[in-house]
């Protein structure tokens, strides 16, 4: 029989894991309250973040349809919730680990999808959403430049042509 405190916590990761749309799990031990306050800080505009016990952990994951962070789940564990971009949630979390190397990334679940410590890596090398946009809203504009140009060519060459005739004819008529 389950304890109500240990069913009420296994709801909460529960909704918490189907109300993100990334979790990265972490060890963090060796940290002090200090630096975990510093990272909940440095995430809280993308992320969550918890500790939370392996096995409550584990049956949430599993209740909220989740699979792979089974093998991971040993030791002092953390989550990172991530409700906002996780790109943003990724470099958070790899720029604390990289100034505070107790800080350990173990695996994550991106949009229902198992990935390893460095999957979240390769995913904080990414360049922001705003970045991704303005370089793609760049490359429409210039297909757009080009394919005006493409289509104002036979215009402007025909234009040319005809002048060039009415000059050719306007010569022929003052030599004769």
């Amino acid at each position: 029989m389950a304890r109500p405190d240990k069913a009420a916590a296994v709801a909460e990761l529960t909704e918490r894991f189907r109300g993100s749309n990334a979790a990265v799990l972490t060890e963090y031990r060796g940290l002090t309250v200090a630096q975990l306050k510093a990272l909940r800080k440095a995430l809280s505009g993308n992320a969550h973040y918890a500790v939370v016990k392996n096995t409550l952990t584990a049956i949430a994951a599993k209740d909220a349809g989740l699979e792979g962070l089974d093998d991971a789940l040993a030791g002092p564990s953390a989550i990172a919730f991530v409700t906002g971009d996780p790109v943003e949630a990724a470099k958070g979390l790899r720029d604390f680990a990289k100034a505070n190397p107790a800080l350990v990334i173990k695996a994550g679940v991106l949009d229902g999808r198992p990935v390893t410590a460095a999957d979240i890596t390769k995913l904080a090398d990414l360049e922001s959403r705003e970045v991704l946009l303005a370089k793609a809203a760049g490359a429409m504009k210039a297909k757009l430049y080009q394919a005006a140009y493409l289509f104002t060519a036979p215009a402007s060459q025909a234009v040319r042509t005809v002048e060039a005739l009415r000059a050719k004819r306007e010569e022929s008529d003052a030599a004769a």
